[in-house]
């Protein structure tokens, strides 16, 4: 199926299949579609959920057994691969933090790295956040951002496609990355960018990941301050391999003085 191809790349042996899948991660865009046209295509090939996640007081566009790209080989999406359209358990974990505890993002600045499905940055507005963008290199996320954003009687949230790691880092007073772990290249680009936001800015970094080996034995590792795990939901075990909870950490990183 589809939807295990995907979910592959952030499994248990992520890094061999992120490597064997940038060819799909590099596919080129069948045709230049405006935003309406992704919309139209996005509103055919995912289907509207709430229920069987950490979060369902929150309605996301993802792909379901009932979609047609749930069967369908990977070479017919016309798109990159669609991260947006899957619920991650470290986003599902982070979002339910956020809801569960309105006065961590409440009044804050908020940047959703790697946003995916946008799930975390609709969480952050909703507990009272002042300023949320969302973050995701692919465009297409952008798009369902937006569109999940209006599904949760939002207005859509401002989005960002540049790949802002190492960029000169804004002012924000919170970060959140759900599952952004599953390659030890980006993490360590992550660790040193996320190091310079905290002694830029003093920002927060709240992380959410289920427990997948880059994360575990990455250096970042040591520094993170556990919040709160989550048991995930037995649909969601199911589709991950088997994972069985997943965590909120606080990135500890104190510079020396």
């Amino acid at each position: 199926m589809y939807r295990r191809t995907i979910l592959c790349f952030r499994g248990q042996d992520t890094l061999n299949a992120f490597q064997r899948g940038m060819c799909c991660l590099m596919r080129r865009y069948v045709s230049v579609r405006s935003e309406h046209d992704i919309k139209n295509f996005i509103r055919d090939n995912t289907e509207i959920v709430s229920a069987q996640s950490l979060t369902p007081e929150i309605s996301l566009r993802l792909f379901t057994p009932t979609c047609r790209f749930w069967t369908e080989r990977p070479e017919s999406w016309p798109f990159p691969d669609p991260y947006w359209a899957i619920y991650w358990p470290g986003g599902q974990a982070l979002a339910r933090y956020l809801l569960n505890n309105p006065e961590v993002s409440g009044g804050r600045k908020v940047l959703d790295l790697g946003c995916g499905c946008g799930a975390s940055a609709i969480a952050a507005k909703l507990t009272g956040a002042s300023l949320v963008v969302a973050n995701d290199i692919d465009p297409i996320a952008a798009v369902a951002t937006k569109m999940n954003c209006e599904l949760n009687n939002l207005d859509p949230l401002p989005c960002v496609t540049d790949n802002i790691i190492g960029s000169k880092p804004d002012d924000w007073d919170l970060i959140l990355l759900g599952d952004m772990f599953y390659d030890e290249d980006l993490a360590d680009h992550l660790h040193k960018w996320l190091q310079t936001c905290i002694t830029t800015h003093g920002t927060q970094v709240l992380i959410g990941d289920p427990g997948r080996a880059q994360f575990e034995g990455h250096d970042i590792r040591k520094l993170l301050h556990k919040l709160s795990r989550f048991e995930l939901p037995d649909s969601v075990k199911d589709e991950n391999y088997g994972l069985t909870n997943s965590t909120v950490w606080c990135y500890n990183y104190k510079p020396d003085l």
